[in-house]
């Protein structure tokens, strides 16, 4: 089991319940784009938020941003160790950093100092995209070793000022190699990781990549917190993120839709009918299996394990529960009757 570390209110690590995350697509110094953003994503079941901080009015902004938000917030800091002092008298819950990057050893021990004070912790992030020169020189090319090799670089160096409040992740943009590093870094050490594919891409090729590489991750008990990254609105790669944790089995916190691919027996129009469901779930949060089933004959049995569906017909559907038909219901009719038994539940 990994160490347990405290993200604001949030515990990450430790047998924890794996926490989601996005970061923000805003400008930090607009305040109000960026609260009203990440009130979204707190709608949507974002549990830590995370902006960047790439100038003063930046940092500058993250207690005006923190006093009106409900969750957790992550500064993310790139070179210079003065905006992260800054985000941290203002109140950050974490720091994103890579340690080796911001200077001499003094500035790393400000930042550490700062943080400790506070009891902020530290997330180390290395990225494949951005590897020590003398790594790349050694290894010849961006490995698991190489990304393991540089995280503890970075952890001796935030332990050599006696700092240890650590969570660790492993980016690359390629889904074998980000498995790799996170599954020796696991078997080498109990620091919590946050899991990540990096720059995954959009919502379509982001989502299988993560789901490969983040749920297949978190299907074998690694990983503690974690984000998907799209080339999106923010809101889908939480969205995403509840998906994964569903599939992986992890958590069941909301609904789980399951529709049949369709075949010759199919007298439905089943793609649009299960889409228009699986859009009206986004507002349950009742933990059950909903099934959209495109035939009558089969489709009942078939979804037998889930809790309520609708299996279509040629002009009609039936409603059921538990495998059993409860309702023939007009094709129009068929959604808001599954919603009307699904709000009895």
């Amino acid at each position: 089991m990994t160490k347990q570390i405290m993200v604001g209110s949030v515990p990450v690590g430790g047998g924890a319940p794996v926490a989601i995350q996005s970061m923000c697509s805003t400008h930090t110094d607009d305040v109000e784009a960026t609260v009203q953003q990440i009130l979204r994503l707190e709608a949507a079941g974002c549990e830590i938020v995370r902006v960047a901080v790439p100038d003063k009015e930046s940092a500058f902004a993250v207690d005006k941003i923190k006093e009106r938000i409900h969750i957790p917030l992550v500064v993310d800091i790139h070179f210079d160790y003065k905006l992260a002092l800054a985000c941290i008298e203002r109140g950050a819950d974490k720091v994103r950093i890579n340690p080796g990057n911001i200077g001499g050893e003094d500035r790393v021990k400000a930042v550490a100092d700062a943080c400790r004070l506070r009891n902020i912790p530290i997330r180390i992030g290395v990225n494949g995209g951005s590897l020590e020169k003398e790594l790349l020189a050694k290894y010849g090319k961006v490995c698991p070793e190489a990304l393991v090799e540089s995280a503890f670089g970075h952890i001796r160096l935030l332990n050599q000022f006696d700092f240890d409040d650590i969570c660790i992740s492993l980016k690359s943009s390629n889904v074998q190699i980000a498995m790799a590093a996170y599954k020796m870094m696991h078997e080498q050490s109990d620091y919590p990781l946050h899991l990540g594919v990096t720059e995954a891409g959009t919502r379509q090729m982001g989502t299988i990549k993560s789901a490969i590489g983040i749920g297949g991750l978190l299907a074998q008990g690694i990983g503690d917190t974690f984000r998907v990254t799209l080339t999106a609105d923010p809101v889908e790669e939480v969205v995403v993120a509840k998906q994964i944790l569903q599939a992986a089995g992890i958590r069941q916190d909301g609904p789980n839709l399951i529709s049949c691919p369709t075949c010759g027996r199919t007298r439905i129009d089943l793609i649009p009918l299960a889409q228009e469901v699986e859009a009206r779930l986004r507002t349950v949060q009742k933990p059950i299996t909903v099934a959209v089933m495109g035939c009558v004959v089969n489709g009942p049995g078939e979804a037998g394990a889930a809790d309520v569906g609708i299996a279509g017909g040629n002009g009609f559907g039936f409603l059921f529960q538990h495998g059993e038909i409860v309702k023939k219901v007009p094709e129009e009719q068929l959604v808001d009757e599954l919603f009307q038994l699904i709000d009895t539940l």
